[in-house]
């Protein structure tokens, strides 16, 4: 295991650069390299690609993609790292550190990422939904986003008909997310207190009509414990046996809940109450 990847080490950085791993940044490093190799697996990555990653911390990750690729872009907020990135980047020449919060960055960047590119990151776990509906919504999408989450919100944004969550209809319809391995707490230091899963969203779309689609969704989210039906009657001012007609067609219940939809049957729901 290289030497940057060991708990002595990533004490060592942190003491050098007056860091203490911050909770509010979700800073948890990676000191295990089957996750990593996992996560390039999973990437596909090619001698061409250009890399977005999202919180490099000490570059456990970035290092291992740089030679990998044609180019790493990276966000970090930490901006007591600025020496220490300046410092490696004489060393290697294709990483990019953009500093500032992603989630404002990304937007400004996005329109630099000219070529294809993907997305590689371990997320700081407390921003992982609004890190990903910015990179679904982005003008110039990723082809594919390998990301390190919570398993519990791996498994959410993975769910099926029956267990879906606003989450899990957001990432399903701009892609296909599939969980590559779970990654254990012991694989971080310091050790959070839950597991992790690497997902990977592929098959990418672009959706212009995003916007009206989930206008419906969040309705139809917006209470659990009411059937569809009522919430999106009383979101639009609908005829309720009307939006009931509807549910029965597409899903053969009129009583369905929100969770029981899938993102296909979504659609179909969407469709048809645009022309009430």
């Amino acid at each position: 295991m290289s030497s940057f990847l060991s708990p002595s080490k990533l004490k060592e950085l942190c003491t050098r650069y007056h860091l203490t791993p911050s909770k509010k940044y979700g800073q948890n490093y990676l000191i295990s390299e089957t996750p990593i190799n996992k996560m390039i697996e999973a990437g596909e990555l090619t001698s061409n690609d250009t890399v977005v990653e999202i919180g490099p911390g000490f570059g456990v990750l970035t290092f291992a993609l740089s030679p990998l690729v044609k180019k790493v872009v990276a966000f970090e907020i930490e901006k007591k790292l600025e020496e220490y990135w300046e410092e490696k980047q004489k060393e290697y020449k294709n990483i990019q550190v953009i500093w500032g919060n992603a989630l404002k960055e990304l937007h400004y960047s996005n329109s630099e990422l000219r070529t294809p590119y993907k997305v590689l990151a371990n997320l700081p776990y407390q921003i992982t939904s609004h890190v990903l509906r910015t990179l679904l919504e982005l003008p110039q999408k990723s082809e594919r986003i390998v990301i390190m989450v919570q398993k519990e919100v791996a498994e959410r944004i993975c769910a099926k008909a029956g267990e879906m969550s606003l989450l899990s209809v957001s990432v399903q319809y701009y892609g296909t997310p599939k969980i590559v391995t779970k990654v254990t707490k012991g694989n971080f230091w310091p050790s959070p207190n839950v597991d992790s899963a690497v997902i990977a969203v592929t098959h990418m779309k672009d959706r212009p009509d995003a916007e009206v689609f989930f206008h419906y969704v969040r309705a139809g989210f917006q209470n659990k414990r009411k059937q569809v039906w009522k919430n999106l009657s009383q979101a639009f001012h609908l005829d309720g046996e009307q939006v009931k007609q509807v549910l029965v067609e597409v899903t053969g219940d009129e009583k369905v809940r929100a969770q029981e939809l899938s993102v296909m049957e979504w659609e179909e729901v969407v469709q048809k109450l645009k022309a009430f």
